[in-house]
């Protein structure tokens, strides 16, 4: 047999096609360079800094440059990948964790001495497992949402409340409702502190109504507010459809003023007590972290008329309604009253953290 070579133009085609192939590699290589996401990743992981410049605008690149990452520049050496993760790990490096303090002085400034030594929480296995729970987080209980704000004056003795906004007040498929109300009653003397003005609209509102109510120091401690919001149908009727409750005492209104969106519970859909949860949530602006301590649960209660159940608690992090990252505390046998004791750390940009 006689080898022959293969002819001159094969040769050529084989050569073209590689050629093609480096260039076109080339070409996404610089593509991503010129993005700014290669070499340099975001310094904040989940979050894609382009995502924060488009939604907040020019004050974006300071964030974006906080930890000296310029797009296009070179990762400092020795500087380990672990900047991508989501959140520490066991295996982060020492200076990593030092960052935020020891676990140990985080837990005696918390006054968590007594629950035992403070740990780090694990990362759970995917934001889409069969084991999270659903978008929605309860929403199936709840109607709309309200903005509120609070303040107390000490020197008068009173507590200011403002209505701000509110959102999705009814719901869209109850036609039986022309518009709606809120009411601010003070508990457990069911005390009513203000009443909004009627609203045509229901899933956009702007309140920007404020109500005063004098109150002792001491009833901080002792009282909570009630929000109702109540739908009026066409016969002028008023109908309660979403409740919710603060309780004072959770607020430190005497340090502090407050100010939150709260979810309005659906008063026709009844949801049982399960449980209590302790929680703690500290943020450390210069290492731009996260951390919640999940201390404890108490009183938990079984569904499904099971008599023994293993508890753990689950953390999301979201933004706009996206979950950016998930943990979870161990696993305790059989405890209706669980100490947990751990700290769950996220990496959280300070302009996004409103």
């Amino acid at each position: 047999a006689v080898a022959s070579s293969p002819p001159r133009w094969e040769i050529g085609l084989y050569a073209a096609g590689a050629l093609a192939l480096l260039g076109i590699a080339a070409i996404n290589l610089w593509k991503l360079w010129r993005s700014g996401s290669y070499p340099a990743p975001s310094p904040f992981p989940n979050y894609d800094y382009r995502y924060l410049e488009q939604k907040y605008g020019a004050a974006c690149p300071d964030v974006r440059n906080k930890r000296g990452l310029a797009p296009g520049s070179q990762r400092a050496p020795g500087r380990s990948s672990s900047s991508r993760k989501s959140s520490l790990r066991a295996e982060d490096a020492l200076e990593s964790i030092q960052e935020l303090g020891s676990l140990e002085l985080m837990g005696r400034d918390l006054g968590l001495a007594h629950y035992g030594p403070l740990r780090k929480s694990i990362s759970a296995d995917s934001l889409n497992s069969i084991s999270s729970i659903g978008n929605n987080f309860g929403q199936d209980f709840t109607v709309g949402q309200v903005e509120v704000s609070m303040e107390y004056d000490a020197r008068a003795a009173a507590l200011h409340v403002t209505l701000l906004q509110g959102k999705d007040l009814l719901e869209k498929e109850d036609a039986r409702f022309e518009s709606c109300f809120m009411r601010v009653s003070l508990l457990p003397a069911e005390q009513i502190v203000g009443i909004s003005r009627i609203q045509r609209s229901a899933y956009s509102v702007a309140f920007d109504e404020r109500f005063s109510v004098p109150l002792d120091p001491a009833a901080l401690e002792e009282n909570s507010l009630r929000f109702s919001v109540f739908g009026v149908d066409e016969d002028e009727r008023s109908v309660s459809t979403g409740v919710a409750e603060l309780k004072l005492s959770d607020l430190d209104l005497a340090a502090r003023p407050f100010s939150a969106w709260l979810y309005l519970q659906d008063t026709n859909k009844a949801v049982d007590t399960v449980g209590e949860i302790l929680l703690s949530l500290s943020y450390l602006p210069t290492a731009e972290r996260l951390t919640v301590v999940v201390v404890k649960a108490k009183n938990l209660v079984w569904s499904n008329g099971k008599v023994t159940a293993d508890p753990f608690v689950k953390v999301y992090l979201l933004q706009d309604g996206r979950k950016i990252s998930k943990k979870k505390t161990a696993v305790k046998r059989g405890d209706i009253n669980p100490v947990f004791n751990e700290a769950m750390i996220f990496s959280v940009p300070a302009i996004v953290l409103q």
